[in-house]
């Protein structure tokens, strides 16, 4: 409940602000939980594998927060009333997983696109109403 796909859905289908940092001008890995999973399990499952090793998993690109927020939009049909913020102390402007160590070991492969990823959520998410209501304005 804390991810920007959660924070922005729910604020927006419920018609609260998001605050949209940067002014926007960020990028960040978004990863589908299935793909999580099916790495997680790799990890657990795969034979040739040390006692201890550690995988970063995700989707190993970098998308626009503004187009999340615009498949978000889309999805919910509606648009999110944004509130434009700097940067945040600490923050960096672009991030992505490094997955080659899982992708050689684990023959991780994330499939699902930001596209593909962001209606599936938003279903449901819809379906889900029980875990709306969090505050997304702090």
């Amino acid at each position: 409940p804390d991810m920007a796909m959660w924070l922005f859905t729910d604020a927006i289908q419920h018609g609260r602000p998001i605050k949209v940092f940067n002014n926007g001008d960020m990028q960040r890995d978004f990863t589908y939980v299935d793909d999580i999973v099916a790495g997680v399990v790799a990890s657990l499952t795969k034979d040739s594998l040390d006692d201890y090793e550690v995988f970063n998993l995700g989707n190993h690109r970098s998308e626009p927060l503004m187009r999340l927020i615009s498949l978000i939009e889309q999805g919910l049909g509606r648009e999110a009333e944004k509130i434009m913020m700097p940067m945040q102390d600490g923050d960096v402007q672009a991030t992505y997983a490094d997955i080659s160590r899982a992708r050689a070991k684990l023959g991780f492969a994330p499939a699902t696109a930001l596209e593909d990823g962001v209606p599936r959520f938003i279903e449901w998410f819809s379906a889900h109403p029980e875990f709306h209501g969090t505050d997304t304005v702090k």
